[in-house]
C-alpha cells in the first residue's frame, strides 16, 4: 500500500476524477478534477486557486469559505456547530456557504460548483498568504 505526504496526493488522471468547478473571484469558471475523499480546500490549493486556509483545517477561520451550488450543498450532512461557528464569521455568508476544509469530495457531488468569494475575513494572521507545504 502507497503512503502519500501531506500536500503530495497525486492529482487524478484526467477524466477518473470527480469534477468540481470553481467561479473564481472575477468570474472565471475553472474545472478541476478531485479525488474521492479529499476536500475542497485541498483541491483548489492543488489547482493554485486563491483560497486561503490559514488554520490548515483546524476549524478556527473562515477563509477557505465558498459558495456552493444549491443541489450540491443540499447533498452534504449539516454543518457541525464549529463549522457555522466559522461561518458567522465568513465574508459574503450565503445560504449554500459551507467551509472548503469540511467538504469532501464523492461520488455524489461529482461536478459540483463552488464559488470563491470575493474576500476573506482573516483575524488569524497578519496578511500574509500561507505557503504550500
Amino acid at each position: 500500500m502507497k503512503t502519500w505526504k501531506h500536500g503530495a496526493l497525486p492529482r487524478p488522471a484526467p477524466g477518473t476524477g470527480f469534477k468540481v468547478h470553481f467561479i473564481k473571484q472575477d468570474g472565471e469558471k475553472v474545472t478541476v478534477e478531485a479525488n474521492d475523499g479529499e476536500s475542497l480546500l485541498d483541491v483548489a490549493r492543488a489547482n493554485d486557486l486563491d483560497v486561503e486556509g490559514a488554520c490548515e483545517a483546524s476549524l478556527a477561520c473562515s477563509t477557505c469559505h465558498l459558495i456552493l451550488d444549491e443541489e450540491s450543498f443540499d447533498k452534504l450532512e449539516e454543518p457541525s456547530d464549529e463549522e457555522n461557528d466559522m461561518l458567522d464569521m465568513a465574508f459574503g455568508l450565503t445560504d449554500t456557504s459551507r467551509l472548503g476544509c469540511q467538504v469532501l469530495m464523492c461520488k455524489e457531488l461529482d461536478g459540483l460548483t463552488a464559488k470563491i468569494p470575493s474576500a476573506t475575513r482573516n483575524m488569524y494572521v497578519d496578511g500574509a498568504k500561507p505557503k504550500h507545504h
